[in-house]
């Protein structure tokens, strides 16, 4: 289901709400945020470079898509830029874009300053050869997430915490995704050079750096938290027109993460994405999603906002919305968390003897029939789990039973 679907849903709310819900009794209410960004807050003190991580913090209104609690994401700027300048909502712009989306999957999103002004450009220091979890910006940024996690007003669960970031905050959040597997469920990587690459290297891939240079030192960096490997996935994107850091990063980043993962792989057909994208997706072993790499024409070394966002000072708001679509991404792919009631059931091929049927109905109506169940106020397949939109009566979907108890969104096979 797309997040523009998903944010229309949202309009009807209030009647979802007032509607019967099979597993109302069962739900614990969660707390309602301001839906507004927070003030500059002050966090954990930088021993390594000096100052007070600080920031800001967005804690929607709106409820968890998922029963386990809200989505925490870690958005990290990039050399240049800061968080209040560049990536909250500002008063004539969405800055990286974030809020809308937080908004529709109900996710607490986090916006840091880096703290040392590292380069003389407010960097994240990604290219640190020091990989402890105590050092440095891995640190503070750790602590940051720890106090999230730990409070319990804002209903975190600690299987849905994320990473993403452009440039030196992208290959921030690829040290923080190798350095600490266990925490972070997906991460997003926009225009990232890989561990091992130094700050003059991210404009050339060097001589004799390949995706196992990178997955080595990833995997190095995990040491005993390696085994969390097995459950995280990935997604990177990169423009044709970067200049500034070198395009081949992106397939790179890509590929590094799969030989971490480690097993053999399927690559997906390329799927286009709205804003001059296209997707290639690699699948497991198993047959899940692990990884996704976006590549977007004429992108620039810029964020991809997509329409609403900055435009300006390395953020682009005339192509791909990435906030969108790695949220998607995480979401319909995450490995750690249940996407409805019980287990997953088998997705396999239907008996040659049962005869697929397509049913058109609104979402309240689907749920009376059995077809589908719900969850937070969302009406999802059964089966397939996948989300068909607010509970009520006013959303329309077709469901096509594939098999005995089976039904995934649109028509038969």
């Amino acid at each position: 289901m797309t997040t523009f679907h998903r944010l229309a849903a949202y309009a009807a709310l209030c009647v979802a709400l007032c509607l019967p819900t099979p597993h109302a009794a069962a739900q614990t209410p969660i707390q309602a945020g301001p839906g507004a960004w927070s003030a500059n807050q002050v966090w954990a003190n930088d021993t390594t470079h000096g100052g007070a991580l600080n920031g800001y913090y967005y804690w929607p209104a709106t409820p968890p898509l998922l029963n386990s609690g809200r989505a925490l994401v870690l958005v990290l700027h990039g050399c240049g830029q800061t968080a209040g300048g560049d990536v909250i909502n500002g008063s004539g712009d969405a800055g990286y874009n974030w809020k809308a989306v937080a908004d529709t999957y109900g996710a607490v999103i986090l916006a840091p300053n880096a703290t040392g002004n590292l380069y003389s450009a407010h960097c994240w220091d990604w290219a640190a050869t020091n990989r402890s979890r105590s050092y440095g910006h891995t640190a503070v940024l750790l602590d940051l997430i720890n106090r999230f996690l730990n409070n319990p007003q804002y209903a975190i669960d600690p299987k849905q915490v994320y990473v993403t970031g452009l440039s030196s905050g992208g290959a921030k959040a690829m040290v923080l995704g190798c350095t600490a597997p266990e925490v972070f469920a997906g991460l997003g990587l926009s225009a990232a050079p890989p561990p091992g690459v130094t700050t003059g290297q991210i404009s050339l891939v060097p001589s004799g750096y390949s995706a196992s240079t990178a997955a080595s030192a990833c995997s190095a960096m995990a040491g005993s938290a390696a085994g969390a490997f097995a459950t995280q996935i990935a997604g990177v994107i990169l423009g044709t027109s970067d200049y500034t850091v070198a395009q081949a990063y992106g397939p790179l980043d890509a590929a590094a993460m799969r030989q971490v993962y480690g097993g053999a792989w399927t690559q997906a057909a390329a799927v286009s994405v709205p804003g001059s994208g296209s997707d290639v997706r690699h699948l497991d072993t198993n047959g899940k999603v692990r990884t996704s790499q976006v590549t977007v024409t004429g992108l620039a070394h810029a964020w991809p906002a997509g329409s609403g966002g900055q435009n300006a000072n390395y953020v682009n708001a005339t192509r791909v919305n990435y906030p969108a679509f790695v949220m998607d991404f995480w979401f319909d792919h995450n490995l750690r968390v249940a996407q409805g009631p019980g287990p997953e059931p088998d997705p396999g091929t239907p008996p040659p003897t049962f005869t697929c049927t397509t049913s058109t109905a609104s979402s309240y109506a689907h749920v009376g029939a059995g077809r589908a169940y719900v969850s937070s106020g969302y009406a999802r397949a059964n089966g397939s789990n996948q989300v068909m939109g607010l509970y009520n009566v006013f959303l329309t979907s077709t469901l096509a039973q594939t098999a005995a108890g089976y039904y995934v969104m649109g028509s038969c096979p």
